[in-house]
């Protein structure tokens, strides 16, 4: 063989190395979310696939065809650890059902770290990075109870599903800060009653499923004026079926998300208020913490509050709140 195309031939076999190396080296971390519909994961995809960009490492995504879909979590999770990844960010869609597949990524040394919603127990993940749900709540029990301005309460409650901690944690929030009697602790995951709630209905944190719950709840108790939802697309829903009884504009809702559209529609009155979460924010953290997982061997542990933030348009007397501005220019953890 001549001389050059000799060198030529091994320095293409060490590019070649030096590229295998770098890729082993690559840490691989993978995204689990409930769906890869809802804009709150959107954003939460979106925050993983901009950190992993800046620090190198190459981002694996996959997500449940709606919520309760544990099956597909699984699937993905198992498909995840065969392609390498060595930290895995999941919302889990079913708390409990999904613990087991996660205890056999852990055993592989992989680590796990739930982010938005805890699994059940919270300690079957590494750790949790999370908005504090119950404060979410408590924020707005607290408005909804200062809007009402001292008139008899008729409570709806559009929730998640039976059993889900956020669902649970969201809703019980709502009831101690709105002074509710017997408003279960932040651990319980049953959903409280109170005889000022007149009607709860699951809603799955969807928009149509929420607008059917709301005519279902108005058919029973037409004389609502407060409506709680699991999240903002529920609330387009809620408002939507009052809008079309007619009954829109004496009804205060209230929610929890704080995306750039649930701004929007506090600034147009659809919603009174909304704790705003960061899920950028949590998917940032979860991959910072897999690409120093895969660097130093050391495991993120415990829970991280990614914060919350009350957003109304009009405040009210001894609550705290932010503006519309304010919550545009932050929705979702927008830089």
């Amino acid at each position: 063989m001549p001389k050059l195309a000799s060198s030529l031939l091994a320095a293409a076999v060490l590019a070649t190395a030096s590229s295998a190396a770098l890729s082993a080296d690559q840490p691989v971390i993978g995204l689990i979310t409930k769906t890869d519909t809802n804009p709150f994961f959107v954003k939460m995809k979106e925050g993983a696939t901009q950190m992993a960009k800046e620090r190198g490492a190459k981002l694996l995504t996959a997500a449940g065809k709606q919520d309760g879909d544990n099956a597909g979590q699984v699937t993905a999770i198992e498909n995840m650890i065969t392609a390498g990844a060595k930290t895995i960010l999941i919302t889990a869609n079913d708390s409990k059902a999904i613990v087991p597949a996660i205890q056999k990524a852990r055993a592989k040394g992989v680590m796990v770290i739930a982010l938005d919603s805890p699994t059940d127990p919270q300690d079957a993940t590494d750790a949790l990075f999370a908005t504090d749900n119950y404060k979410a709540g408590i924020l707005i029990g607290e408005y909804a109870k200062a809007a009402l301005a001292g008139k008899p309460a008729k409570i709806v409650t559009l929730d998640l599903f039976p059993g889900h901690p956020v669902g649970a944690q969201r809703h019980n929030g709502f009831m101690k800060g709105f002074g509710l009697a017997g408003a279960p602790d932040k651990s319980s995951n049953e959903l409280g009653k109170a005889p000022e709630i007149v009607c709860s209905a699951d809603s799955f944190g969807d928009q149509a499923k929420g607008q059917t719950a709301m005519e279902n709840c108005l058919q029973k108790n037409p004389d609502v004026n407060i409506v709680y939802t699991i999240n903002e697309p529920a609330a387009a829903g809620a408002h939507t079926a009052l809008q079309r009884a007619g009954k829109d504009k004496g009804v205060i809702i209230v929610s929890v998300d704080g995306g750039c559209a649930g701004v929007r529609n506090v600034k147009a009155g659809v919603i009174a208020a909304t704790s705003q979460q960061y899920p950028l924010k949590m998917a940032s953290m979860g991959v910072d913490a897999g690409v120093a997982y895969a660097k130093t061997g050391k495991k993120a542990s415990g829970y991280t509050d990614t914060g919350v933030t009350l957003i109304a348009a009009k405040p009210v007397p001894g609550v705290e709140s932010k503006d519309v501005k304010t919550g545009t220019d932050l929705c979702w953890g927008k830089k």
